[in-house]
């Protein structure tokens, strides 16, 4: 029975020793890989534990291996020995103790633990006492958790260090045999390098400060009104095309006076951690200057020479964890500088107003109708843009980030540029919720659109329309919509427009219909959540916007896409293709970001509006701050636009509800059902008389199918009422409609 028991036991200990041993590994090689791509070597845990003990403990973190190592020998080899609780006890307090004397030692390096005890045995003893008696609980607890003398220990740290030396004396001795003269070359470089940078530092001369570059004023300067990064723009509030006012200024929130000024103090105190935690982590450098912005601040790093700067890509998520921040964008190099931009969360971050944007020259001074104020970029300088030269814009975001309040941000814009005569909107909203207010306002097209098949119908009869606009383009001889409205304006200035006449067949050309022309306005079609059409006429949805956003420029059509899936089932290929203009807010991963962007980093943005914007022709992203427009702001605006007018509908502009109606009975019937009724219409041209057998006959179809196409026709006009068993007479007049 003893027996048994002592095999049981030895069982219990060789697994345990196992168990350490394995742990002692894993341990290693975080501590090891730490600084070159852990996550894709060692996984998550194991960066993790690396960065923990960093944190609790320091450079101490190091001898975690070793002590894994030992209990695994004490479990193999010495399973008979009984482990009594003072032995852990003994090891922790051994590493507790270490902690504190190399921060004491050092100054720095014993993380948290060593420097909590370090600084309060400070206080009663000084370093000299510290360093004493934590020498001595090192002693006593390398006893005790051991079970070695001091002579003993001594001799074993002897021994190993002993045969370390050696062995890396050999392997040493080896590789400079075999590489010869190209070592001797390789250590004339290196000298070479650091007599460089040690002249490059004399020349420096002392460290400087970072320089602060700013649009707005510091906290710590004397108090004087504040400047704007540009002067504000004197909006006109006075109607350009007969009586119709844009919206008044006074109808947005004004921004609060003094809000977004920027602490001195705290963003030089920022810089000295950043340069102390990138330090930790070996990379030299010191940071240069300062770029802080509404919600982010730009701070930018000059490493040292030798730096490479993938060393620096890779400690984000450590740099965000050092500096308590959300998450952290890097930026490396910044285009045109010798610098690696560190873009850091504000503490109070800057609501930024859709007032204040529309305020600033780059808005005010812009003469496109279609001009589109999206907000800040990372310095604090508004940005706005021209929808007519992307000519689209793909817009993508996780639910809540912003996305719905910078496409209502995309409206206003337009609504306080443009009048009825120059811009019309169709607003496609399957959510039924986010465009409803702005059901009744002049500029609409139509009503706004929230059955999904109907969109369907609705974006087909857009194709129509411009088809419609390049056969007028055509007849005057214009290259794109502003050629052709300021042909129109010409020849009404000139003693009125001139209508082109419908002409009849002959032998050379075919019959055209009469076209009536007039001042074309641009058409900005608008679907906030593309997934939703996507999942019920994916299809034909598709088939349309492709057709549109190749085509659909030069007509003055212009596409603004919304997804809150920007998944390859949603953003197909020929979607993607013809949308160089992307705008990404925050995503749950890197894969919706390579979807949308076709790179990572939207996955790290702070949500409320943060976005990353990707210009027209452009592979460079922009980072911007969004502006916030609340829902009494857009009530506002919307119900002064509802009180000067109603809907405009005009011949050259509207999609008539009788293309509309024969676009849903087309979609209703069926492809295969119009095809052959179409096949039959041109057969009946060559006819007097026609019956519903003979369609039956000839197009080898049922006796229903055939019922309908002549029902259909009768409808329209083509064939005469029913006369009983004889056939219908077939209507020429009827045809020539």
């Amino acid at each position: 029975m003893t027996k048994l028991k002592k095999e049981e036991r030895g069982l219990r200990a060789e697994i345990a020793g196992i168990i350490f041993f394995a742990l002692a590994l894993l341990v290693t090689a975080s501590l090891f890989f730490r600084h070159i791509g852990a996550e894709s070597r060692v996984g998550v845990l194991g960066h993790n534990i690396s960065v923990l003990l960093f944190i609790a403990i320091g450079l101490t973190a190091y001898v975690f291996p070793v002590l894994f190592f030992f209990i695994s020998y004490r479990m193999l080899f010495k399973f008979g020995v009984r482990v009594r609780a003072t032995i852990p006890i003994s090891l922790i307090l051994f590493i507790v103790a270490l902690a504190a004397l190399i921060e004491v030692v050092l100054g720095g390096q014993g993380g948290i633990v060593g420097n909590f005890i370090a600084r309060h045995l400070g206080v009663y003893l000084g370093a000299a006492g510290s360093i004493i008696i934590l020498g001595a609980v090192i002693l006593i607890s390398l006893r005790v958790g051991t079970g070695l003398s001091v002579i003993q220990l001594g001799q074993s740290v002897a021994a190993v260090i002993l045969a370390v030396a050696t062995f890396f004396g050999v392997l040493l001795a080896g590789i400079a045999r075999r590489l010869g003269r190209r070592r001797t070359d390789s250590v004339a470089e290196k000298e070479k390098i650091k007599a460089q940078a040690a002249t490059v530092e004399a020349e420096k001369g002392p460290r400087k400060k970072p320089t602060i570059v700013t649009s707005k004023p510091l906290k710590d300067t004397t108090p004087k009104k504040p400047e704007q990064s540009q002067e504000r723009f004197e909006f006109e509030t006075s109607d350009t095309k007969g009586s119709f006012k844009l919206p008044l200024l006074s109808f947005l929130n004004e921004p609060e006076p003094g809000s977004g000024a920027y602490d001195n103090e705290t963003i030089l105190t920022n810089s000295k951690i950043l340069e102390k935690k990138l330090h930790d982590f070996d990379v030299e450098g010191h940071v240069v200057e300062v770029r802080p912005g509404p919600v982010v601040t730009t701070y930018e790093f000059e490493p040292a020479p030798g730096i490479k700067v993938g060393k620096i890509t890779n400690l984000s998520d450590d740099l965000a964890l050092a500096m308590r921040a959300e998450s952290i964008r890097i930026l490396a190099p910044v285009p045109g500088k010798a610098v690696v931009g560190i873009e850091i969360p504000n503490r109070e971050k800057e609501t930024i107003l859709f007032r204040d944007i529309l305020e600033c020259e780059a808005y005010g001074k812009s003469k496109s109708p279609l001009t589109l104020a999206l907000g800040k970029d990372v310095s604090g300088v508004p940005v706005a843009t021209d929808l007519a030269k992307m000519p689209h814009l793909l817009v993508a975001g996780a639910t809540g980030a912003g996305k719905s309040v910078a496409v209502n941000a995309m409206i206003l814009s337009i609504l306080y540029k443009a009048t009825p005569d120059d811009v019309r909107f169709l607003m496609i909203d399957p959510k039924m919720l986010e465009l409803s207010a702005y059901e009744g306002i002049p500029h609409m097209l139509a009503p706004v659109v929230t059955n999904p098949k109907r969109a369907s119908v609705m974006l087909r009869g857009i194709v129509t329309e411009m088809e419609k606009r390049y056969k007028r383009m055509a007849v005057k001889g214009a290259k794109n919509i502003d050629d052709y409205n300021y042909k129109i304006a010409a020849e009404e200035k000139a003693g009125g427009i001139k209508d082109t006449p419908s002409m009849a067949s002959s032998e050379n050309s075919e019959a055209t219909e009469a076209i009536e022309h007039g001042k074309l306005p641009y058409i900005v079609v608008i679907i906030d959540e593309l997934a939703d059409l996507m999942v019920t006429a994916g299809k034909d949805v598709e088939d349309s916007l492709v057709r549109l956003s190749q085509m659909a420029r030069a007509a003055g059509i212009h596409l603004i896409l919304a997804t809150q899936r920007p998944s390859v089932d949603v953003l197909t290929g020929l979607i993607k293709a013809n949308f160089p203009a992307r705008i990404s807010f925050q995503v749950p991963s890197r894969t919706d970001s390579r979807t949308i962007l076709d790179s990572m980093g939207a996955e790290s943005l702070l949500g409320s509006g943060d976005m990353l914007f990707l210009p027209p022709g452009s592979s460079k992203l922009k980072r911007v701050h969004g502006a916030y427009v609340s829902s009494d702001e857009i009530l506002r605006v919307t119900a002064a636009l509802k009180k000067q007018s109603k809907p405009i509908v005009k011949k050259a502009v509207i999609i008539d509800e009788k293309t509309v109606s024969r676009i849903e009975e087309e979609e209703e019937l069926g492809e295969e059902f119009m095809k052959k009724y179409r096949e039959a219409v041109e057969m009946a041209e060559k006819l007097e008389m026609l019956s519903t057998s003979y369609i039956q006959r000839r197009f080898r179809i049922g006796y229903n199918t055939a019922a309908r196409i002549i029902e259909k026709m009768e409808e329209e006009g083509i064939v005469g009422p029913s006369q009983g068993s004889k056939p219908r007479e077939v209507l020429k007049r009827g045809m020539e409609e």
